[in-house]
């Protein structure tokens, strides 16, 4: 949809955060993984398919199989879909279409403490020239995760 420069979006319609997508290979995997890294209750799954769907996300006759963290207003949303995709996980941050799914914590050293040894990180927490206090982990899939004191 293009809106002419004189509309604002503001004027059409309020938009508000709903949910951060990240997709993967295993959902069962993924989702022990973010329940026992950070501490998340247990999702809200479900599976969607059908014509619609499959037209909605581009692909002939794909299914996802979903699993919602509700933190906050917003979601954190796990999807598997079949057919599987060809794996677009970017290796470091800073190469263009990377993605990477930001969390906030009250106390990051706590945090990185109590972090399981198998879980990958690109560093200790450091503190930024911003004075933002931050720290990147990867999930079992190779996705980014940064995690920041807030």
């Amino acid at each position: 949809m293009t809106l002419s420069p004189a509309v604002r979006r503001s004027d059409v319609t309020r938009l508000a955060p709903h949910h951060f997508g990240v997709t993967v290979t295993d959902l069962d995997r993924a989702v022990e993984f973010y329940r026992e890294a950070f501490d998340f209750a247990p999702p809200e799954r479900f599976t969607v398919g059908g014509e619609a769907f499959a037209d909605g996300v581009g692909i002939d006759g794909a299914t996802g199989r979903f699993a919602h963290f509700v933190l906050d207003g917003a979601r954190i949303e796990l999807v598997e879909y079949d057919p599987e995709g060809a794996d677009a996980t970017g290796g470091d941050v800073n190469q263009p279409g990377a993605k990477h799914l930001g969390l906030g914590v009250d106390d990051l050293d706590a945090f990185y403490a109590d972090l399981d040894p198998s879980i990958t990180t690109l560093s200790e927490p450091r503190t930024t020239e911003s004075g933002t206090r931050i720290c990147f982990v990867r999930d079992p899939e190779g996705n980014l995760i940064e995690v920041l004191e807030t």
